[in-house]
């Protein structure tokens, strides 16, 4: 909120104030989630692989579409940063702005993580999510927001002077550059804005400003997501920790995060259909 306010409220500034808001998308338009396929198909799964995301680190991990993902809480508290993309075209990755647009500020089960334009679809639905209970706290934060970006360090720098290399801009960078092979450089553009899974957060109720808080999360707890496409996933172990005194410092007690790959059972997705790009014509004129 800006302190330097020049001008004074014009007489009608009530009646302006008290426009009714409306929801910008007809939700009810958007692709359904059906809870009873996603639990049945999540009812008997065959774990395929397993990657640990050690502490102020990130690393990377495959989804075949049709299987399921865990990201999970396994020594302490500890928040993680998520990029997903196409496994079969990186130019195809999460937005988390039009997720935030079509489904909410913070994400649990039911809602789905969608790819930028001119894909514009459904990656990744999520099918469970053990912190759903925590709902809005008082202070009207909650938990898994896409609405931070990622700590990054070029923000650390302008803000501190220091030259801080394990912020989670650059751990996504390092470990998308060690998979794919190529220079530092060359994967940093690939990085887009995250989920900030197990992240409590919100905006202060006098300045509007974007805050953390202790993430919630303790071992045991977990983020399932199915994919919807083949994924290529990247995760970063946040230098934060869980979030509660540091974004990004040596400091902070982190602990490692397990992603975890499930298989259903056979013919468990008979009735599964992927969704397909958006068929907007392209031309953007008449």
């Amino acid at each position: 909120m800006s302190l330097y306010r020049q001008y004074p409220a014009p007489t009608d500034a009530a009646k302006r104030r008290a426009a009714a808001p409306v929801i910008c998308y007809d939700v009810e338009q958007l692709p359904v989630y059906n809870h009873r396929f996603y639990q049945a198909a999540r009812s008997q799964l065959t774990k395929v692989s397993e990657v640990i995301i050690s502490p102020r680190d990130a690393a990377c991990f495959k989804v075949p579409a049709g299987n399921f993902f865990r990201i999970s809480s396994i020594e302490g508290a500890q928040v993680g940063d998520l990029n997903l993309f196409n496994a079969n075209n990186l130019n195809e990755h999460f937005y988390s702005g039009k997720t935030r647009q079509l489904q909410a500020s913070h994400l649990t089960t039911g809602d789905r993580l969608w790819s930028n334009m001119p894909n514009l679809r459904p990656i990744a639905t999520i099918t469970c999510d053990t912190l759903d209970w925590y709902g809005w706290d008082e202070d009207g934060a909650s938990v898994h927001d896409v609405i931070g970006t990622r700590c990054d360090p070029y923000t650390n720098h302008m803000l501190s002077q220091e030259h801080f290399h394990h912020c989670c801009h650059s751990n996504l960078t390092r470990a998308l550059a060690a998979y794919l092979q190529v220079p530092i450089p060359t994967a940093e553009p690939l990085i887009h804005d995250v989920m900030n899974v197990f992240m409590c957060t919100g905006f202060t109720k006098d300045t509007h400003q974007y805050f953390m808080k202790a993430s919630p999360v303790r071992p045991g707890d977990y983020l399932e997501f199915f994919a919807e496409i083949d994924l290529l996933g990247v995760l970063s172990a946040c230098p934060g920790g869980d979030c509660g005194s540091s974004h990004s410092s040596d400091g902070s007690h982190c602990y490692p995060l397990l992603v975890e790959v499930f298989k259903p059972k056979e013919n468990a997705l008979a009735d599964w259909q992927g969704h397909l790009r958006s068929a907007y014509n392209g031309r953007h004129q008449d």
